[in-house]
């Protein structure tokens, strides 16, 4: 394998933000480089300066979505120039750097996911297993007797002295099933669930990390009473990942749609797999770098004061998302509706309808078809956005002034 070292003078931007996909990444091998967004967003709006051994642009390179920040030379500099496709044969040759990366990455989607929790999800859970409870309630209530056993099951396994002690056990008795979680029957790595079956749960520890071989995976969190579906997973995709990289409990639930064959990976041998199968590595820093945009663009949404201008931008991201051109009179379907939409950004689904209503009657290219909302014309609504963003880089350079 061939890399290149590319050197770059001081003041030098290396990479500049919302410039076209990068088809490669750095790593520092002499000199600084000081990494920043130009819009920062919360829970991010420091620079930081890297050094040698360091690496940026990952984010872009491996997700081929427009990077989110700038990188800029302080000193003179000379980096390792790594294409995306040469990913695999370099962390064959050194997985340290692999770990490195995705320890990085989880560190930086724990503090982007528990910010966007607090300012759209305002209600939801902490991360706290004595709110097992809480979720064992909401599930009893729907009837959904499997999942809230679970939920209590767990509830008094890790938290044996907590208050809710004696009422988890009245509703264990209540739906006749025992106090004690079974055993893990299977503690194979390659696994088949049935429908319905719990993976895991919110708020409680985390050993695993999952790759589904064979069929779907929910993943949802309980916000204000409701159940959210965060998203469906499916054959390829990995999840579970975070707890199990960064010691904290889980921050969603995730519960099997259908048969579902799956690889279990826990602490003890996660490692060991990046060492010895570089795809997996490289698809999990894929999947970490997607996320991390993802999480970016959630929080750049939240400075958008205003809701109409929120929703917009909320779909651009699903376009953007799906890697869908952006060309004129192009057409996207969404794959969800008003209801949806206005979850996605943290609004009620039942008093906030009119904020879609503006969105559907000010326009002709936005549609509400049969439930599924539909974009005719893309280009129109990256502009509608980008009148909404420039209002947000105007309030702060006012504020800046002052």
């Amino acid at each position: 394998m061939s890399l290149q070292i590319v050197k770059f003078n001081p003041q030098a931007y290396i990479i500049i933000e919302g410039q076209e996909e990068l088809k490669e990444f750095y790593i520092i091998q002499s000199g600084q480089v000081r990494t920043y967004k130009s819009t920062p967003v919360y829970g991010d709006d420091k620079p930081t300066v890297l050094g040698p051994g360091d690496f940026f642009g990952v984010e872009s390179a491996m997700s081929g979505h427009k990077p989110i920040e700038v990188a800029q030379a302080l000193t003179p500099v000379s980096a390792i120039k790594v294409k995306n496709d040469q990913f695999g044969l370099l962390i064959q040759k050194s997985a340290p750097l692999a770990m490195k990366i995705i320890r990085s990455f989880s560190m930086k989607l724990r503090a982007f996911d528990t910010a966007i929790t607090r300012l759209s999800f305002r209600n939801a859970l902490d991360e706290d297993p004595s709110h097992l409870f809480e979720l064992g309630e909401s599930w009893f209530k729907k009837n959904r007797l499997d999942h809230a056993a679970y939920a209590f099951q767990r509830y008094l396994q890790y938290c044996p002295k907590g208050e809710h002690v004696s009422q988890s056990k009245m509703y264990l008795q209540k739906m006749n099933r025992p106090l004690q979680a079974p055993p893990v029957a299977d503690k194979n790595m390659n696994r088949v669930y049935p429908k319905d079956k719990i993976v895991f749960c919110e708020n409680e520890p985390g050993y695993e990390l999952y790759i589904i071989q064979g069929g779907s995976v929910m993943i949802t969190k309980l916000v204000n009473g409701q159940e959210v579906m965060l998203a469906v997973l499916a054959t390829g995709d990995i999840f579970g990942e975070m707890a199990i990289l960064d010691n904290k409990p889980r921050s969603a639930s995730a519960i099997v749609a259908e048969d579902t064959r799956m690889m279990a990976i826990n602490k003890a041998n996660f490692e060991g797999l990046v060492k010895s199968n570089p795809n997996v590595a490289v698809k999990l820093i894929t999947l970490l770098s997607e996320r991390i945009w993802t999480a970016y663009r959630q929080l750049a949404n939240l400075t958008i004061d205003d809701p109409v201008g929120r929703l917009y931008d909320m779909l651009l991201i699903q376009v953007e998302k799906n890697k869908t051109p952006i060309k004129a009179k192009t057409t996207h379907d969404f794959n969800f509706g008003a209801e949806d939409l206005l979850k996605m950004v943290g609004f009620d689904p039942q008093n906030d309808q009119q904020y879609v209503a503006s969105l559907i009657n000010k326009h002709r290219w936005l549609r509400l078809d049969q439930g599924t909302l539909k974009c005719y014309d893309l280009p129109e609504l990256e502009k509608q956005v980008d009148f909404y963003r420039k209002q947000v880089q105007r309030k702060r350079q006012k504020a800046a002034a002052m």
